[in-house]
Protein backbone atom coordinates (compact mmCIF):
# COMPACT_ATOMS: atom_id res chain seq x y z
CA UNK A 1 0.00 0.00 0.00
CA UNK A 2 2.82 2.32 0.44
CA UNK A 3 4.50 1.69 -2.78
CA UNK A 4 1.38 2.35 -4.77
CA UNK A 5 0.72 5.40 -3.05
CA UNK A 6 4.27 6.31 -3.63
CA UNK A 7 4.04 5.44 -7.21
CA UNK A 8 1.11 7.48 -8.03
CA UNK A 9 2.48 10.39 -6.19
CA UNK A 10 5.70 9.97 -8.30
CA UNK A 11 3.27 9.91 -11.64
CA UNK A 12 1.52 13.03 -10.79
CA UNK A 13 5.08 15.07 -9.74
CA UNK A 14 6.48 14.30 -13.17
CA UNK A 15 3.00 15.49 -15.08
CA UNK A 16 3.74 18.61 -13.12
CA UNK A 17 7.26 19.12 -13.99
CA UNK A 18 6.78 18.62 -17.56
CA UNK A 19 3.60 20.98 -17.70
CA UNK A 20 5.67 23.70 -16.20
CA UNK A 21 8.88 23.52 -18.41
CA UNK A 22 6.81 24.58 -21.93
CA UNK A 23 3.94 26.05 -23.22
CA UNK A 24 0.69 24.56 -25.14
CA UNK A 25 0.14 24.36 -28.97
CA UNK A 26 -2.71 27.20 -28.11
CA UNK A 27 -1.15 29.46 -25.64
CA UNK A 28 1.65 29.80 -29.03
CA UNK A 29 -1.14 29.89 -31.62
CA UNK A 30 -2.79 32.73 -29.29
CA UNK A 31 0.78 34.70 -28.93
CA UNK A 32 1.00 34.55 -32.81
CA UNK A 33 -2.17 35.53 -33.52
CA UNK A 34 -1.99 38.96 -31.31
CA UNK A 35 2.05 39.33 -32.79
CA UNK A 36 0.16 39.20 -36.29
CA UNK A 37 -2.77 41.64 -35.45
CA UNK A 38 -0.35 44.37 -34.36
CA UNK A 39 1.31 43.68 -37.17
CA UNK A 40 -1.84 44.84 -39.20
CA UNK A 41 -2.40 47.91 -37.54
CA UNK A 42 1.52 48.94 -38.04
CA UNK A 43 1.59 48.08 -41.46
CA UNK A 44 -0.51 51.65 -42.62
CA UNK A 45 1.24 53.78 -39.97
CA UNK A 46 4.59 52.76 -41.79
CA UNK A 47 3.46 53.30 -45.24
CA UNK A 48 2.08 57.19 -44.44
CA UNK A 49 5.53 57.81 -42.40
CA UNK A 50 7.33 57.07 -45.69
CA UNK A 51 4.84 59.31 -47.76
CA UNK A 52 5.70 62.08 -45.52
CA UNK A 53 8.99 62.09 -45.61
CA UNK A 54 9.33 61.60 -49.03
CA UNK A 55 7.17 65.07 -49.49
CA UNK A 56 9.83 66.70 -46.75
CA UNK A 57 12.46 65.27 -48.84
CA UNK A 58 11.07 66.97 -52.04
CA UNK A 59 10.34 70.17 -50.76
CA UNK A 60 14.27 69.99 -49.25
CA UNK A 61 15.07 69.33 -53.07
CA UNK A 62 13.28 72.14 -54.61
CA UNK A 63 14.99 74.43 -51.52
CA UNK A 64 18.38 73.28 -52.61
CA UNK A 65 17.55 73.22 -56.27
CA UNK A 66 16.70 77.15 -56.06
CA UNK A 67 19.76 77.82 -54.33
CA UNK A 68 21.80 76.42 -57.01
CA UNK A 69 19.39 78.25 -59.26
CA UNK A 70 20.80 81.60 -57.50
CA UNK A 71 24.39 80.38 -57.67
CA UNK A 72 24.31 79.37 -61.33
CA UNK A 73 22.77 83.07 -62.20
CA UNK A 74 25.27 84.65 -60.46
CA UNK A 75 28.45 82.57 -61.82
CA UNK A 76 27.02 82.32 -65.25
CA UNK A 77 25.34 85.92 -65.70
CA UNK A 78 25.05 85.70 -69.35
CA UNK A 79 22.92 82.97 -69.40
CA UNK A 80 20.68 83.59 -66.50
CA UNK A 81 19.07 80.95 -64.50
CA UNK A 82 19.46 76.90 -65.78
CA UNK A 83 16.75 75.40 -67.70
CA UNK A 84 17.50 71.97 -66.93
CA UNK A 85 18.37 69.92 -64.34
CA UNK A 86 21.53 68.22 -65.77
CA UNK A 87 23.07 71.82 -66.32
CA UNK A 88 23.10 72.19 -62.54
CA UNK A 89 24.69 68.88 -62.67
CA UNK A 90 27.65 67.15 -63.85
CA UNK A 91 30.30 64.96 -63.18
CA UNK A 92 33.30 66.90 -61.74
CA UNK A 93 35.84 64.13 -62.85
CA UNK A 94 34.20 65.40 -66.47
CA UNK A 95 36.50 68.58 -66.47
CA UNK A 96 36.18 72.36 -65.25
CA UNK A 97 32.27 73.37 -64.49
CA UNK A 98 30.53 74.97 -67.52
CA UNK A 99 27.01 76.52 -67.91
CA UNK A 100 25.94 72.85 -69.31
CA UNK A 101 27.72 71.52 -66.48
CA UNK A 102 28.04 73.81 -63.37
CA UNK A 103 28.46 70.68 -60.60
CA UNK A 104 25.63 72.67 -58.48
CA UNK A 105 23.78 69.11 -57.83
CA UNK A 106 24.44 65.92 -56.36
CA UNK A 107 23.76 63.07 -59.17
CA UNK A 108 21.04 61.79 -57.73
CA UNK A 109 18.79 65.19 -57.79
CA UNK A 110 20.05 66.36 -61.16
CA UNK A 111 19.35 62.97 -62.65
CA UNK A 112 15.16 64.31 -61.71
CA UNK A 113 14.82 61.18 -59.21
CA UNK A 114 15.27 61.25 -55.56
CA UNK A 115 12.72 59.89 -52.78
CA UNK A 116 9.78 58.56 -54.83
CA UNK A 117 9.43 61.91 -56.11
CA UNK A 118 10.65 63.46 -60.28
CA UNK A 119 12.36 66.84 -60.58
CA UNK A 120 11.79 68.85 -63.56
CA UNK A 121 12.79 72.31 -64.48
CA UNK A 122 10.64 73.88 -67.47
CA UNK A 123 8.63 77.30 -67.79
CA UNK A 124 11.22 78.73 -68.81
CA UNK A 125 11.32 82.71 -69.88
CA UNK A 126 13.95 84.18 -71.72
CA UNK A 127 15.22 87.32 -73.80
CA UNK A 128 17.52 87.34 -76.67
CA UNK A 129 20.40 90.36 -75.63
CA UNK A 130 22.72 90.46 -78.37
CA UNK A 131 22.09 87.36 -80.01
CA UNK A 132 22.73 85.20 -76.54
CA UNK A 133 19.80 83.65 -74.70
CA UNK A 134 19.49 84.75 -71.26
CA UNK A 135 16.30 82.85 -68.91
CA UNK A 136 15.01 85.18 -66.63
CA UNK A 137 12.42 82.48 -65.18
CA UNK A 138 11.76 78.93 -64.50
CA UNK A 139 9.47 76.67 -63.02
CA UNK A 140 10.53 73.76 -60.84
CA UNK A 141 8.58 70.82 -60.02
CA UNK A 142 8.34 67.33 -57.62
CA UNK A 143 5.51 64.85 -58.48
CA UNK A 144 5.40 61.45 -56.96
CA UNK A 145 6.31 58.72 -58.76
CA UNK A 146 3.34 57.37 -58.16
CA UNK A 147 0.23 59.19 -56.37
CA UNK A 148 -0.66 57.79 -53.60
CA UNK A 149 2.18 55.16 -52.79
CA UNK A 150 5.63 57.58 -53.05
CA UNK A 151 4.13 61.20 -51.84
CA UNK A 152 0.19 62.50 -52.32
CA UNK A 153 1.26 65.68 -53.03
CA UNK A 154 3.22 67.78 -56.22
CA UNK A 155 5.55 70.69 -55.50
CA UNK A 156 6.18 73.66 -57.46
CA UNK A 157 8.60 76.58 -56.78
CA UNK A 158 9.84 79.81 -59.32
CA UNK A 159 12.14 82.08 -59.49
CA UNK A 160 10.86 83.99 -56.86
CA UNK A 161 11.12 81.18 -53.82
CA UNK A 162 7.65 80.75 -53.11
CA UNK A 163 6.76 76.95 -52.92
CA UNK A 164 3.34 75.71 -53.32
CA UNK A 165 1.83 72.05 -53.70
CA UNK A 166 -1.29 70.71 -55.46
CA UNK A 167 -2.79 67.85 -53.09
CA UNK A 168 -3.84 65.70 -56.55
CA UNK A 169 0.08 64.84 -56.75
CA UNK A 170 0.47 66.92 -59.96
CA UNK A 171 2.27 69.71 -60.87
CA UNK A 172 -1.36 72.57 -61.27
CA UNK A 173 0.12 74.02 -57.45
CA UNK A 174 -1.77 76.86 -56.22
CA UNK A 175 -1.40 76.01 -52.23
CA UNK A 176 1.31 77.56 -50.64
CA UNK A 177 3.03 74.74 -47.85
CA UNK A 178 3.48 76.00 -45.06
Amino acid sequence: MIWTAFNSQMRAERRNRTRANGFTLMELLIVIAIILILMLMAIPTIGSLKKKANETSAINSIQVIQKAETLFSSTYPTSGYACSLPALGGDPASGAPSPTSSQLLQQDLATGDKSGYLFSIGNCTKVTINGQDRFTGYVVTAVPETVGKTGDRGFCSDQFGTIKSDPTGGANCTQPVQ
